[in-house]
């Protein structure tokens, strides 16, 4: 039998080091370098959470294994827990988990063979609240034989006393893009074909490009984040590598309020590069909210979403708007529009994540058959690129991001090797100049982070 946990929070408000360093030398002082950790950065809910010390691996292979897992971390008790996140699994889910959807879709392997779900369970964590205050969270004797917690703070404490310089990240070759324009305009013009022949409305295609490093991780996390602020930055290190996002898209979130359980979701279609002149700039962001062609790439996802959601929520529960809204980011403009469900009873986090996973801005629509022509196009899996970093907590509240503007770093003989995927949703309407116009404008705060 697994091993089970128990979850009683020891919590207090930290002073000194723990509370005037940023989060990111935070991360560098306080978990060993090449340590599994988790650094979700400005979420959930607009708290930052520095996880560490998991009490144990994942060794799921599916959602359900996803679920036993959770249940390995009991609640018992202890303080009460200041911000959202309530102690529990934090986990990277890679795109080709979306098989599960329909038996006998095939998928791509993912060239780098990373496993399909990484991550832990956590009970020691640091949260930055909304107003600024940080607060450390230690799991009393939860089951591992770890130090008594006054021992485990007076640890951390020293540690964060003590620089540690991260190894600065610089290139060791070339940007290798391994699709080119060429071959990605060749591919827009086939799925065009395809919508044409009534195949499928839209599909979401990418290329890929990978990089020769060295340097740390989280270096280039920070530098990330300094480059390309997002509401769904998150960083995760784990036995193969580590994932480093920038995204800016939230696939769910699973709370509760005073009427119960509502599941959100808030895709983004349609994309328009920023302009350094605030006219310019303004005229463009009025032009993609103009966008027929943008406005309706949208229109399709949203109402995939809508019918995600509604194979979950009970009759009547799904809403929608305001349609569309804009969101600015450092390097692009974008559509949105939130989706809402209240989910039947007994259905919990897991359950509406199944439903809308892979998220269905990054597949199209309808999503199996996108998937199955991503697939013939592409060859090759995408991994976590395009899957989701999600933190579910121990009363079974859950975020989850969709992984774009992503970087996967893996070690190598002399140094580090970075992966990241660029794409966007092709349409009838679709002109292949354009669309990779849009990929470089996505790709453009990743390229930059490699430079150093």
């Amino acid at each position: 039998m697994p091993r089970t946990f128990r979850f009683q929070p020891r919590v207090e408000r930290v002073t000194g080091a723990l509370d005037a360093l940023a989060f990111g030398e935070l991360a560098a002082r306080l978990v060993p370098p090449r340590a599994p950790c988790a650094w979700l950065a400005g979420w959930p809910d607009g708290a930052s959470i520095l996880a560490f010390a998991p009490l144990a691996a994942l060794r799921a292979r599916s959602l359900a294994g996803l679920a036993r897992e959770h249940a390995r971390l009991a609640p018992c008790g202890g303080d009460p827990l200041p911000g959202p996140f309530h102690g529990g699994l934090v986990a990277a889910l890679a795109y080709e988990l979306g098989r599960a959807a329909e038996p006998g879709l095939v998928l791509p392997e993912d060239p780098w063979g990373w496993p399909e779900l990484v991550g832990g369970l956590y009970c020691d964590f640091l949260v930055e609240l909304v107003d600024g205050t940080r607060w450390l969270v230690l799991g009393e004797e939860p089951g591992d034989g770890r130090a008594p917690v006054a021992a485990r703070a007076r640890a951390l404490a020293r540690r964060a006393e003590r620089p540690r310089a991260l190894a600065p990240v610089r290139p060791r070759g070339p940007l290798e893009r391994l699709v080119t324009p060429a071959e990605h305009a060749r591919r827009v013009q086939a799925v065009r074909a395809r919508i044409a022949a009534g195949d499928v409305y839209q599909a979401n295609l990418t290329w890929r490009a990978t990089r020769a490093l060295e340097g740390d991780s989280l270096a280039l996390q920070q530098r990330l984040c300094a480059l390309h602020p997002a509401p769904y930055a998150g960083y995760l290190r784990f036995r193969q590598g580590a994932l480093l996002s920038a995204s800016p898209e939230l696939l769910l979130a699973f709370t509760r309020d005073a009427e119960g359980w509502c599941a959100r979701t808030r895709p983004i279609k349609g994309t328009a590069a920023r302009a350094a002149e605030a006219a310019e700039d303004a005229a463009r962001r009025a032009a993609l909210c103009a966008s027929e062609k943008d406005r309706s790439e949208l229109a399709m996802i949203v109402d995939l979403e809508r019918n995600d959601l509604g194979r979950i929520a009970r009759t009547g529960g799904v809403e929608v708007g305001p349609f569309p809204s804009v969101e600015s980011y450092a390097s692009v403009h974008h559509l949105c529009c939130e989706v809402r469900a209240r989910p039947r009873a007994g259905l919990g986090a897991l359950d509406v994540l199944a439903a809308l996973f892979p998220g269905g801005s990054i597949t199209g629509a309808p999503k199996l058959r996108s998937m199955e022509l991503i697939a013939e196009l592409e060859r090759e899996g995408r991994g976590f690129a395009y899957g989701s970093l999600l933190a579910l907590d121990t009363r079974g509240e859950a975020w989850a991001n969709l992984l774009i503007r992503t970087l996967l770093w893996r070690t190598v003989p002399g140094g580090a090797e970075v992966s990241l995927r660029v794409g966007g949703g092709i349409t009838w309407g679709s002109v292949p100049a354009d669309e990779e116009a849009e990929t470089e404008a996505k790709a453009g705060p990743l390229l930059r982070a490699l430079e150093g």
